[in-house]
């Protein structure tokens, strides 16, 4: 990853749905680029374990329900991600299509020497503690009326994750419990070693 000029990533959603998914999804799976056909999103793990594609990314593109609800053409491309993301990640470790250890460089170690964020991506010494904690035995049921999205809906709904998130950290400080969002400000900006 180190010194490389050109880089690919993919995101979570085009490593879960395929076009056989817009029946029951609809816009909700509305995106750019598509979904595509389960034949291209099974070569797009196929390239993560090769190294081709170096970084899973997200699309958190929260339009809204009514949004969503418009004909297809004017409806808008994108979805929320950010809190099934990760989960739908350890789904594809538990079917073993990619290993966990694949999932930490591919989200957390990649990204920060890409883009030489400084202190970030490792858990060394000194670095920021950005932190989730899993229960890999435990499950997450996916739904519209649990999702804590704002715009109230998610493409994941009906899924029971095989994972659960028990607690997440910013900057070294609990911002998840497991079940509330802390209201607590920990955002900061990001140094860059380049």
């Amino acid at each position: 990853m180190t010194g490389k000029s050109i880089t690919a990533e993919a995101c979570a959603h085009h490593l879960w749905f395929a076009d056989d998914d817009y029946p029951a999804r609809g816009n909700l799976i509305k995106c750019n680029p598509s979904i595509k056909t389960s034949r291209d999103r099974d070569a797009l793990i196929q390239a993560l374990h090769t190294g081709q594609i170096d970084i899973i990314a997200t699309d958190h593109a929260p339009h809204t329900w009514e949004e969503k609800q418009q004909a297809y053409r004017q409806a808008p491309a994108g979805l929320p991600l950010v809190e099934h993301a990760l989960l739908s990640l350890l789904d594809h470790a538990h079917q073993r299509r990619m290993t966990v250890t694949q999932i930490v460089e591919k989200t957390a170690h990649n990204p920060a020497l890409r883009y030489g964020v400084a202190e970030r991506g490792f858990l060394r010494e000194g670095y920021f503690a950005d932190l989730v904690l899993v229960n890999p035995q435990g499950n997450t049921a996916a739904s519209h009326a649990s999702s804590r999205y704002h715009c109230g809906w998610t493409p994941f709904d009906g899924h029971t994750f095989s994972s659960k998130i028990l607690s997440t950290w910013v900057n070294g400080t609990q911002v998840f419990d497991g079940h509330q969002l802390s209201s607590t400000p920990t955002a900061m900006a990001l140094n860059f070693s380049h």
